[in-house]
């Protein structure tokens, strides 16, 4: 079958991915994109939006505590996490099927299907019917990261859990470790906490969300520890001992060993580019620590090869992007 071509082909339909494709449409060019799981990618599926909507969640059970300040009165007050998290899936569906929706607008060709490069300018995607060959002078890679995966932490989806687990718990943590204080950690930390699970953090930087405002997150520590959260900073969870129906971590904090015990433990410890398994090593882009190396213009010294987002240097944030989409 011959290679359809195309003027742009995307290779991931995250936040960076769709919204470079529209870009391309709206600017006349023909464009396809390639996607192997969810249209909208992590952010939208298993990232910003669903967890968003879990947090808001807990923001309205808070406030329903503090009714009588409003003058308001409420009474039996609880949850059903069941019903909170259906709530967080659907917004999250909603908005990916959005995205579909815009594709057919922007007359996006939209292939599913897992992609590689097998030469310059070549893309080849093993669909659910074969593979589909596709040719463009231009390809963005858009391909994000997954989360990292430290051995001794690695989860197991009954005790350990990734940030996709979280986003659908089996059950309410009733003593919760998160390992890692970024956006992520610090988002299911605030989640549960406010849901009455007792939260410790641990953090190896000397502050938590090292990658924020100094200032930010000395605040965002008060006001964490304030709402009952223990935070350890400069700390390590060294290694995991699992049993039935509970995990003892060891966790060396100034040079001492302690260890607690737990039910439930999240790693949130950072992020693995999706690089691997393209062919990017064979037309010569650079890798590093499995992120594309790229200049200032997203281009990576192969022509016609660019690389936005999560595959490339941070920050890894869903506007960051989209920007470099644009």
């Amino acid at each position: 079958m011959a290679a359809r071509s195309f003027d742009l082909v995307v290779i991931g339909a995250g936040p960076g991915g769709y919204v470079a494709a529209i870009r391309a449409a709206q600017l006349g060019k023909s464009v396809a994109i390639v996607e192997r799981e969810n249209l909208g990618g992590i952010c939208l599926n298993w990232g910003c939006i669903p967890t968003k909507a879990l947090l808001r969640s807990a923001e309205v059970f808070h406030l329903m505590h503090r009714a009588k300040e409003f003058g308001l009165t409420a009474e039996k007050i609880g949850f059903d996490l069941d019903a909170v998290v259906k709530r967080s899936r659907k917004v999250a569906g909603q908005l990916s099927g959005g995205i579909g929706h815009l594709m057919k607008k922007n007359k996006i060709t939209v292939v599913m299907g897992e992609a590689t490069l097998p030469a310059k300018g070549k893309v080849s995607v093993k669909t659910d019917k074969g593979t589909e060959e596709l040719a463009a002078a231009n390809i963005i890679l858009a391909t994000g990261a997954r989360a990292r995966e430290l051995p001794g932490l690695e989860a197991d989806g009954d005790l350990v859990w990734t940030y996709r687990h979280a986003l659908q718990p089996k059950r309410m943590p009733k003593k919760l470790l998160v390992i890692g204080s970024g956006a992520i950690g610090i988002e299911f930390a605030s989640f549960f906490n406010t849901l009455g699970a007792d939260v410790t953090v641990v953090e190896v930087m000397e502050r938590i969300l090292p990658v924020e405002d100094a200032e930010i997150s000395a605040f965002a520590q008060k006001q964490f520890e304030k709402q009952g959260m223990t935070i350890m900073t400069k700390a390590m969870v060294k290694k995991l001992d699992r049993a039935k129906g509970k995990v003892t971590a060891h966790i060396e904090r100034r040079g001492k060993v302690e260890t607690h015990e737990f039910d439930t433990v999240i790693s949130a410890v950072g992020i693995v580019a999706n690089t691997e398994g393209l062919g990017l090593e064979k037309l010569g882009a650079k890798i590093d620590r499995s992120f594309v190396v790229t200049d200032d213009y997203c281009r990576t010294g192969v022509e016609g090869l660019y690389v936005i987002g999560d595959a490339t240097n941070g920050p890894w944030l869903a506007h960051k992007a989209s920007h470099e989409g644009v």
